[in-house]
């Protein structure tokens, strides 16, 4: 080979070994770049298995599933249904389930009101209260219209924010391990 003809055996050795390197590099980038990443709203279902692990509700939910429950057009599509296909929170399987109406809530613990009721918020929000559900919206301004948890964008993230107040005066608790990870708390 020319190597070994004009260079020495070290150099020729080094010229292959970073010749190998740059191959596995390119090799690995392109196995990085065919990874996809997880969509906003495969994020956001994430988000709300997770929040279930972190709450306390006032009283003990006698069903025997935990009902996460989407009020409005169903921003998700099969990311939610697939992100808790096998999950439990308290040893109660995760059950996804579409709501029309905040009439229809009864038995929901997570209750995401998605944007297209950005028009009746104030309504929806009313009608929940007598549902023990904790609110999550990605509508703007969910926050001050009394809703619970935000979900924002921050850095290209998606990260939520919480009226801690609204929740207390439905009388859930929210874990210090989650107000610690949300972008900013609302007293």
């Amino acid at each position: 080979m020319l190597c070994e003809r004009y260079l020495s055996a070290s150099l020729c050795f080094r010229r292959r070994a970073i010749t190998l390197l740059a191959v596995l590099l390119l090799a690995h980038s392109v196995t990085l770049a065919e990874t996809p990443r997880p969509t906003e709203y495969q994020v956001k279902a994430a988000y709300l298995y997770n929040f279930g692990k972190f709450v306390e509700w006032p009283q003990s939910e006698t069903s025997a599933d935990f009902r996460l429950c989407v009020l409005g057009e169903d921003p998700f599509g099969a990311s939610l249904d697939s992100t808790i296909s096998s999950a439990t929170i308290d040893g109660k399987k995760v059950q996804a389930r579409r709501i029309a109406k905040p009439q229809e809530s009864s038995g929901c613990r997570i209750v995401f009101v998605a944007s297209s009721e950005s028009g009746r918020v104030d309504r929806d929000l009313a009608a929940l209260s007598s549902v023990a559900a904790l609110t999550v919206s990605d509508m703007p301004n969910f926050l001050e219209h009394g809703g619970m948890i935000q979900f924002v964008e921050s850095e290209r993230r998606v990260r939520f924010e919480v009226n801690l107040k609204a929740a207390q005066q439905h009388g859930i608790h929210l874990s210090s391990e989650l107000l610690k990870v949300a972008l900013k708390v609302q007293q």
